[in-house]
């Protein structure tokens, strides 16, 4: 298991709505590798509920979205930006029974469009919800000049 750093983390104007943990209103997430995976440990709160007690199925794509953003730069050095989002909701995600997990991994790549399927597990560790994540990638230099990406040494945690 390795914890990865985020290196977003004192660039002026950076308030993203996933992972930013300056974004007072935004997911905070964070996240580690596990082998072939990126993993998310999340702790859903009440006001980003749908239904009464259940977790907004926009906010599910939201972190499933998000975590698999950070699988491209952390697995595939580069950056990229979403071209499709597949979701399946199969069991409601209750927000007041405790921690959700989220785990990502590459499924295929095709030139520069990468998939990432992502499986989201309840707080009793059931697999609640799943998507598949297309992304359109971006050759290094171009992710470097456009969107900020640091390069991949800048995602290891040194503690």
């Amino acid at each position: 298991m390795q914890k990865i750093r985020n290196p977003y983390v004192g660039m002026e104007g950076y308030k993203c709505f996933g992972c930013s943990p300056h974004n007072e209103n935004g997911l905070q997430m964070q996240f580690r590798e596990e082998g072939d995976y990126l993993v998310c440990d999340w702790e859903p709160r009440g006001f980003l509920q749908g239904y009464v007690n259940v977790l907004h199925g926009g906010i599910q794509a939201t972190l499933m979205d998000e975590i698999a953003s950070w699988l491209v730069q952390v697995k595939l050095n580069t950056a990229g930006v979403t071209a499709q989002l597949t979701t399946k909701y199969l069991k409601p995600v209750a927000v007041d029974k405790g921690s959700i997990r989220l785990r990502a991994h590459l499924e295929g790549k095709n030139r520069n469009l990468v998939d990432v399927k992502v499986e989201l597990f309840g707080p009793e560790e059931e697999l609640c919800s799943e998507g598949m994540i297309t992304y359109y990638t971006f050759p290094e230099r171009v992710a470097r000049e456009r969107f900020h990406y640091p390069g991949a040494d800048a995602f290891k945690d040194q503690s």
